[in-house]
């Protein structure tokens, strides 16, 4: 595990919207998820569901696994940061 990984939203907005040249909006409509949701979650101040998680694999970005072990990881790093 990363010592300290980035949120998942920094990974779908650096590693996927950017490239696709795809802001929120047009994101949200192509994923059918709420633009204040995804918003949230590409802001860092929600998580990645598992339904997102599977949205964003049906669309090709990756798989559920992959989106929702980035955000295990994170929330793992913020527990153990502020445990310590």
């Amino acid at each position: 595990m990363l010592r300290d990984p980035p949120h998942p939203g920094e990974t779908l907005q650096q590693d996927v919207l950017l490239p696709l040249r795809l802001g929120v909006g047009e994101a949200s409509a192509f994923l059918n998820v709420p633009k204040a949701a995804l918003s949230k979650v590409v802001n860092g101040r929600a998580r990645i569901a598992a339904e997102l998680a599977l949205r964003l694999e049906k669309a090709g970005f990756g798989t559920a696994r992959f989106w929702m072990t980035l955000q295990i990881n994170y929330d793992l790093a913020q527990a153990m940061k502020h445990r310590l």
